[in-house]
């Protein structure tokens, strides 16, 4: 069984134009060495990368229907980011079957996080070309399964204060603030309250360890508030 051959097989797709599989492969440090505009996969990649959007766009669509345009599209971003698409090219090997420059090949380009995420856009796209958008979304959906099984629900907001600043300025020009409501307990154990305000009114209160903890806490419960009415 040919090199060629063999990926196909591990992919769970067989190409009817096979020139396709090997442009997706192809890193373009090769036309830069020879110094030629040849063709290499930078094209493919583009056209994958937005195969791969309107694939993983309508799982989060249709799997949070609660979810607002914010925090969908911050989902989608944790799924397709670099470091999780060279993930996908590495658990293929697709690193084994890059066509490199010599240069490329000797400073471990094959290894190369960015060179494997490139090269499994760049093969979506392939497969787009070669067996339509049916094909293309059984492979996404196929790669991606294992995800999605873990998204019991989207993504964890990891810095709410952050996130809420955004959404407000996002309706106003004004930042959020926060006040110091209480603190009490034995200087070892002390529990902070914190109020979050925009422009004279209370949003929320959140309770803590530390007055940062209470406020990223505050932030959380304004963000959860706002989220569910839309804005004015």
């Amino acid at each position: 069984m040919s090199a060629l051959a063999e990926l196909q097989q591990r992919l769970g797709y067989h190409f009817r134009d096979e020139s396709l599989l090997r442009l997706a492969l192809t890193h373009p440090s090769v036309a830069h060495e020879n110094g030629v505009a040849g063709e290499h996969n930078q094209r493919l990649e583009f056209l994958g990368d937005s195969v791969l959007g309107v694939v993983l766009s309508q799982q989060l669509y249709e799997k949070f229907t609660d979810a607002d345009e914010g925090l969908l599209t911050k989902s989608r971003a944790k799924l397709v980011n670099a470091s999780s698409l060279s993930e996908h090219g590495r658990a293929l090997g697709l690193g084994a079957h890059l066509i490199l420059s010599r240069g490329e090949e000797n400073t471990g380009g094959r290894e190369r996080p960015s060179a494997l995420a490139d090269a499994f856009e760049a093969l979506l796209g392939a497969i787009f070309l070669d067996g339509g958008f049916d094909a293309a979304r059984e492979f996404t959906l196929r790669e991606f399964s294992a995800k999605f099984g873990e998204l019991g629900a989207l993504p964890g907001i990891e810095n709410p204060k952050g996130e809420l600043q955004e959404l407000l300025q996002s309706r106003s020009q004004n930042a959020p603030e926060y006040q110091l409501v209480s603190a009490s307990g034995a200087d070892h154990d002390r529990d902070f309250e914190c109020a979050v305000l925009h422009d004279g009114v209370e949003l929320a209160r959140g309770r803590g360890k530390s007055k940062k903890a209470a406020e990223s806490e505050a932030a959380l419960a304004a963000l959860e508030k706002l989220r569910e009415k839309p804005a004015a």
